[in-house]
């Protein structure tokens, strides 16, 4: 009888083990209800979702694990809110935003497998987009970060102001932009004792060039690229940390506390400025076609989704739509030996501004000057910011070797690459390096380091000779000692590379930056190839040609898209009163 007592006790408890067990991952209610978990691979790592069901239809989505980028976060509540109204997993990825989109998708779908309740789905007909005419002072085509720093100035300056973006998510790919901002002689370098000047940084900006920018530009980026530091700081941006990267002849790349990506940050600050002040933002609207009147720009012909078209006039029309590095047909049309080259740039990349500008007989400069990144993960497309070079790593190659000062501009590092066995080099540092930068977390998270707890170790793992690696450090750990490299000449060895866990991680080149890109003048206005402006047409950012010549350096995109985006805000305003 008492083994009978007892076996029926420890059923008992078993069973009510049993059932706790079920409750992590579900929790179900009845039939057909109950609260589910999915999960599904992102762009930076896992995404898990809660998905509550309610009577076989989903009532709730809480995302509650997530590594993705602050500007994702509308993108989040666009997808689930698609999926409630469709009472389904099997709805569209939002442009702009695909994995992400489509992850939340894919672990939705997922909780829903696990429920094992078939759920109905409900016909939907997506809102009709508004498609009148209407009529502003200023609109702006592009929402990245020379798209919202433009609508700022030109608000703040008076202007009613209309900016349209043709994917779901402001930010293009001012998203993915990490190293930081440069600038001469602002008040985080003088906090720092760091001695700069703006003819040091405009001799670094030529040369970099290779003299091929035009003068005046990068003198006005340069005067000015201080003043926004300052300009962005009023309006929330942490630009405190100071860096240095490739080409520059002093620390002057300024970013978020702790060395952490500068792009989304500045999105982040700059979109929920632009909504403060009253910004109208129209997403999902691509541009298609300039009104034009006589020589005169007055307004943008549109198209939402679904394929309406409406016309916005304006009294001044700014182009901010970013590069083409993402297409790689006009890629290969301007430069044939990057054919099949990978590319750092977000899915909008595409130029449609050179399709647009056609019909005005725009001149073009330094359409053949196409960047490639250096540190790009092969077949990932991930790219590494020089900032982790900036702050102590090396490259070496299968040979164990270093071959290069890895401080030189984007071009010659990417070149060097090229020549090594394989094509590519292993970047390699320490974890001095990573508590330097929290950008690297990232880079963590995403499974992209090889991790070692000694050289040997990390030499063994990557497939590379130990004894060469060993002395191959060493040899660079004494010249961060002595302050002089006998090898490359590399300056500013910021770490001796001693401290375990050891790093690596597989780098080749991918294109990243188009230097070339629409005529303009210092006041951002738009040149045809009489040489004549363009009235009523700006432009500003990696759209156009001639601040970085034949090489930019890192961080004087996010100096070029914020400087001349204030530039071109504060004329398209002026123009608008008169």
């Amino acid at each position: 009888m008492k083994y009978l007592r007892k076996l029926g006790i420890f059923l008992l408890v078993g069973i009510m083990i049993m059932s706790l067990a079920g409750c992590g991952a579900s929790k179900k209610t009845s039939s057909g209800s109950g609260t589910f978990e999915g999960q599904a691979k992102g762009k930076n790592g896992t995404i898990k979702v809660e998905v509550t069901i309610e009577n076989k239809e989903i009532k709730k989505i809480d995302v509650i694990e997530n590594h993705e980028s602050e500007f994702t976060k509308d993108t989040f509540t666009k997808v689930i809110d698609t999926i409630i109204a469709a009472n389904s997993a099997e709805v569209d990825a939002i442009s702009g935003a695909t994995i992400t989109s489509s992850a939340i998708i894919s672990a939705v779908a997922d909780a829903v497998k696990k429920s094992g309740i078939e759920l109905a789905p409900k016909k939907t007909t997506k809102a009709s987009v508004k498609a009148e005419n209407t009529s502003t002072d200023v609109v702006i085509i592009g929402a990245g970060g020379a798209g919202l720093t433009t609508a700022i100035e030109a608000k703040e300056k008076g202007a009613n102001v209309i900016l349209i973006e043709k994917n779901a998510v402001v930010g293009g790919n001012t998203n993915f932009a990490t190293g930081g901002l440069n600038a001469a002689g602002t008040k985080f370098q003088e906090a720092k004792g760091i001695k700069d000047s703006i003819e040091l940084f405009y001799e670094d900006t030529m040369k970099g060039g290779k003299n091929k920018n035009n003068p005046e530009l990068v003198k006005i980026l340069t005067e000015n690229a201080a003043k926004t530091v300052e300009w962005l700081t009023e309006r929330g941006a942490d630009l405190s940390d100071v860096g240095r990267m490739g080409g520059a002849s002093v620390n002057r790349t300024h970013r978020p506390t702790g060395g952490a990506g500068v792009g989304a940050h500045l999105v982040e600050v700059l979109h929920k400025k632009a909504k403060e002040l009253g910004v109208e933002i129209r997403t999902e609207t691509k541009a298609v076609e300039l009104l034009v009147e006589g020589n005169k720009v007055t307004g943008v012909k549109v198209q939402v989704a679904g394929g309406a078209k409406y016309d916005i006039k304006a009294k001044a029309v700014v182009i901010t739509t970013g590069g083409f590095g993402a297409n790689q047909e006009k890629v290969v049309k301007y430069k044939p030996e990057l054919k099949g080259f990978g590319t750092t740039n977000g899915p909008g990349a595409t130029g449609d501004a050179l399709d647009l500008v056609e019909p005005l007989n725009v001149e073009l400069v330094d359409i053949t000057e196409i960047q490639t990144h250096p540190t790009v993960v092969p077949e990932k497309n991930k790219m590494i910011t020089e900032a982790v070079r900036g702050n102590g790593a090396i490259l070496v190659n299968r040979q164990a070797k270093r071959f290069i000062n890895e401080l030189q501009t984007r071009d010659v590092v990417s070149k060097a690459e090229l020549e090594q066995e394989g094509k590519t080099a292993f970047l390699v540092f320490d974890q001095n390096v990573r508590e330097s930068l929290s950008a690297i977390e990232k880079y963590a998270k995403l499974g992209l380091l090889t991790e070692a707890s000694s050289v040997k170790e990390l030499a063994e793992k990557i497939s590379v000779d130990a004894a060469e690696l060993e002395k191959t450090i060493n040899t660079y750990n004494t010249y961060v000692e002595s302050k002089n490299d006998k090898d490359f000449k590399r300056p500013n060895m910021k770490t001796q590379l001693n401290k375990a866990p050891f790093y690596a991680v597989e780098v080749g080149p991918a294109v990243h930056h188009t230097m070339g890109g629409l005529k303009i003048n210092t006041k951002a206005q738009v040149i045809n190839k009489s040489g004549k402006v363009i009235e009523g047409l700006f432009a500003a950012g990696e759209v156009t040609g001639g601040v970085h010549g034949a090489n930019r350096l890192g961080g004087n995109a996010v100096a070029d898209i914020t400087t001349y985006g204030r530039i071109a805000g504060a004329n398209a305003a002026d123009l608008a009163k008169k």
